[in-house]
């Protein structure tokens, strides 16, 4: 399919199978994610990639393994443990921006940021399906017998062949978009970690005494990281479904009851705009739209917040798509120094990152 969408230019190195059983495996692994698998691309001279753009593996990838430009993952057998699946999906949701493979500076400053915002699951045996509907989350799970005396257990079933007799086509093809809300296992590994948390005396009695301190450096050491759950904070900020980058202590505050539930992204620039407004009172009621606009820019923007601290860097507004040139021009020139300032002295941008 490769060799007829883009004649000539893949050859046999559109997919490489890497496995334990491959010389030199795990130098494949980093390779791919260093975009060099097979060596570089021949006919995009302007962007770096590799020959090989498919890696076909059993078991080398699956956790642990960072490639963060990754855009399709495909299931090609069924899993049935929750962190197994958790780990595998993983893969897909690491951050990246495009815009760091572009090689020409002058291409690369025209064509600006292209952050990854999705990647695409392939699911071949219903996965996805299994652990939204049908995996009893609840369940306490018996491990099989093994056959022995006495007890010799199923006979397996004869090994078999596969014979193809007719085209590959698929019975049914269904796209379904996640949305951010997430996964039924996504919340239900939060959920978990919630149980887990209120059913620790020393965790609910340091919460009660309002020793934050000793609760994150407790649920750190003694509950991250661990074997069978691996808990941490990345994964729970996905777990919770939020759009935008929660601490640890917004969790726990959440999980005891003290907050009844984590606020978006656009209700904490209002919480945060509306303290600005409280404290300089702009004389124009007009303007509260163009304000409001350059200050959540300015807030959850990082690149237009580096050309907005930059005069000499304001042209590339005219390129922009969030703030344009039209919106910085609607802000009068003593609020364009006053918000930047306000925004750095009393708001804490990490919790407005994705």
């Amino acid at each position: 399919m490769a060799d007829r969408m883009f004649p000539g230019k893949y050859q046999s190195d559109f997919a490489v199978q890497v496995t334990s059983q491959v010389d030199g495996a795990q130098q494949h692994t980093i390779n791919f994610t260093n975009n060099n698998l097979l060596g570089s691309a021949n006919f995009l001279p302007t962007y770096k990639t590799s020959k090989a753009r498919v890696c076909v593996t059993v078991g080398m990838m699956t956790t642990g393994y960072d490639c963060p430009d990754l855009l399709n993952l495909g299931l090609f057998r069924p899993i049935f443990s929750p962190t197994d699946f958790i780990q595998i999906k993983g893969r897909g949701t690491r951050k990246h921006d495009f815009s760091e493979e572009i090689k020409d500076p002058s291409f690369k400053e025209e064509a600006g940021h292209h952050p990854k915002t999705s990647f695409k699951l392939f699911d071949f045996f219903a996965n996805c399906e299994y652990f939204e509907k049908e995996f009893k989350y609840d369940q306490v799970r018996k491990l099989p017998k093994i056959g022995g005396k006495g007890d010799e257990g199923p006979t397996p079933p004869p090994a078999s062949t596969f014979e193809h007799l007719g085209e590959d086509i698929l019975s049914t093809i269904k796209e379904e978009a996640i949305g951010v809300e997430g996964m039924k296992i996504d919340r239900m590994f939060y959920e978990k970690l919630e149980d887990t948390v209120r059913e620790n005396d020393f965790i609910a009695a340091s919460v009660e005494a309002g020793q934050w301190d000793r609760v994150i450096d407790y649920v750190n050491k003694e509950l991250f990281d661990k074997p069978a759950e691996f808990y941490n904070l990345d994964k729970l900020r996905k777990a919770a479904a939020v759009d935008r980058r929660l601490g640890l202590r917004e969790i726990l505050e959440k999980i005891f009851g003290l907050i009844p539930r984590f606020k978006s992204k656009d209700e904490l620039l209002e919480e945060e705009f509306s303290k600005f407004v409280a404290d300089y009172k702009p004389s124009e009621a007009k303007l509260i739209p163009a304000l409001k606009q350059f200050f959540k820019a300015y807030a959850t923007d990082s690149h237009i917040r580096a050309i907005l601290d930059d005069s000499k860097r304001l042209t590339e507004l005219y390129t922009t798509t969030s703030f344009t040139i039209a919106d910085l021009k609607a802000v009068p020139p003593e609020y364009r120094k006053l918000i930047p300032e306000y925004i750095k002295d009393y708001v804490s941008l990490n919790q407005f990152a994705a």
